[in-house]
């Protein structure tokens, strides 16, 4: 079952800057929901702080009421978090299936005695992570790339495999960090069917942050809308497109009042 996601009152400051200010949301096991909002609203800082990455100043952050705020992102991983970056993060010099098995890493059996012996149980779990890898790249249409090197592949691809690798993990929440960006019409159409198909399929929480409103509008079940670090508004995608705030935030006052 996906996980339950709720931040409260949370903060970040750099120094004197203030990135966060009091973000406060809830997202309920299977959502889609999204994060939006103009350049520099702190979108990827609060994905930072969802992920472990980033050390909120105060707040709260639970994954099915268990308080995670400050965890270690590997810790994360074994709470069931997943994620993905706005760069793919790839070992290009090796291969697909190479790189979606690092995604594994939360999953493999015994401990550092068992891996440096290569105990049959290791072997065996290894074999079933595998045949797993490639079933992952199968179902996303990338099968026929699981022995090619990641630098011979595209920057869609490139997502591709990294969402691949981040569902290896088998995570209860999966945070996607602008997945659409860079991507041509024809994939970003596609990659709005696979993050329904994850959500259905695997029966995972899915936050996505993206500037792209057309896969927000279509894909989202809720959205918050972020502007200078602090929560514009809440609600559903067709809300957030149609809010005087929400435009003004992204196109100015004066083109807002052009619109309006």
């Amino acid at each position: 079952m996906g996980a339950q996601l709720r931040l409260t009152d949370l903060n970040l400051r750099f120094g004197g800057i203030k990135v966060l200010n009091d973000v406060g949301f809830e997202v309920e096991p299977g959502q889609i929901f999204g994060l939006v909002g103009p350049n520099g609203a702190g979108k990827t800082s609060l994905f930072n702080c969802i992920s472990g990455h980033y050390r909120p100043s105060s707040g709260s952050i639970t994954i099915d009421g268990e308080e995670v705020l400050g965890t270690a992102p590997a810790t994360l991983a074994r709470h069931g978090l997943a994620r993905t970056f706005q760069h793919p993060a790839l070992q290009l010099q090796a291969t697909v299936l190479e790189n979606v098995l690092l995604g594994a890493h939360t999953r493999l059996s015994g401990g550092p005695v068992e891996w440096a012996l290569r105990l049959p149980r290791l072997a065996r779990s290894e074999r079933e992570l595998r045949i797993e890898a490639l079933t992952l790249l199968e179902r996303n249409g990338l099968g026929w790339a699981a022995h090619r090197r990641a630098d011979e592949l595209s920057h869609g691809l490139h997502k591709g495999v990294e969402l691949c690798r981040a569902l290896l993990s088998r995570p209860k929440l999966l945070l996607l960090d602008e997945p659409a960006a860079g991507l041509p019409h024809s994939e970003v159409e596609q990659l709005i069917e696979t993050v329904r198909r994850i959500r259905h399929d695997d029966d995972i929480t899915v936050v996505v942050v993206e500037h792209h409103m057309g896969l927000i509008a279509a894909l989202t079940d809720r959205v918050v809308v972020l502007d200078h670090g602090a929560k514009l508004m809440e609600g559903a995608a067709a809300e957030a497109q149609s809010d005087p705030r929400v435009i003004e935030a992204y196109i100015g006052k004066d083109a807002a009042d052009d619109v309006a």
